[in-house]
């Protein structure tokens, strides 16, 4: 089926309106959606769909089959039927906010130790998120600091952030533009998205973000730990999370 991603289109979309192509028990199918399918380590977003057929709660989102397949709580609506869905906004845009601290995190360490992320991870409520790293050798705790300085220094610095997508071949030809240890990038795959922090940070991702690093406000460290011989563990915390979008993002589109 393929939808629209709308969420690429604008990731400050709260709320579209869609067509039902397809109904599989408790899975529902749209022609576009602006849910984010769980994947790379963020969290699949929350909401609603309100049509003819009532109000169902969207409690899951995942790729299935190449399709988007939304998993609902409540009364399925019609093939054919057009529906009005509502995202979870508190949550999206805490999820936004964590990747984009995590991204800087990751350019952080690097620039700093040369060290690749091994796993990342951001909590399904939004509360937390933890990254891991190759650091063989180095004790945690005496990181911390220095990270969550670097990090908020960053972050401070106003910086846009943008996403665009290149041919395979020349996205492979951007230094470190693979951060983590094992390429998670899908044989087949012929275009690449890139997710650039102007003068931090420059990754292939997927997932959704603020449009500029002040919009993630101070993060906290939560902590760390050793996760074997070679992965190192942080994790971290938005310190402020009524922090609004800022006046020049992107337009939210509403019904």
């Amino acid at each position: 089926m393929g939808a629209r991603t709308l969420y690429y289109e604008n990731a400050y979309l709260k709320n579209f309106e869609a067509t039902v192509i397809g109904v599989d028990g408790t899975l529902v199918y749209l022609n576009e959606t602006a849910f984010y399918p769980r994947g790379g380590g963020q969290p699949a977003d929350r909401g609603t769909l309100e049509g003819e057929s009532g109000k169902s709660w969207v409690v899951g989102v995942s790729k299935k089959d190449g399709d988007i397949a939304h998993e609902i709580e409540g009364e399925a609506p019609a093939v054919g039927e057009v529906v009005t869905a509502y995202l979870d906004w508190d949550l999206r845009y805490r999820l936004m906010r964590l990747h984009a601290a995590l991204h800087i995190m990751s350019a952080v360490v690097f620039r700093t130790w040369g060290a690749a992320v091994t796993g990342a991870n951001i909590a399904g409520d939004g509360s937390k998120g933890r990254m891991d790293f190759a650091l063989e050798g180095e004790r945690v705790a005496d990181l911390l600091e220095e990270i969550g300085a670097a990090v908020n220094a960053d972050v401070g610095k106003d910086a846009p952030v943008k996403s665009y997508e290149l041919p395979r071949e020349e996205a492979m030809q951007i230094p470190d533009l693979i951060r983590t240890r094992i390429s998670l990038l899908p044989e087949g795959l012929k275009r690449v998205r890139i997710v650039e922090i102007e003068g931090i940070d420059l990754q292939a991702d997927g997932g959704t973000h603020v449009s500029n690093t002040r919009e993630v406000g101070r993060v906290k460290i939560l902590g760390g730990s050793n996760k074997g011989r070679i992965n190192r563990r942080v994790e971290i915390a938005l310190d402020d999370p009524e922090v609004k979008p800022r006046a020049d993002a992107p337009p939210v589109e509403e019904e």
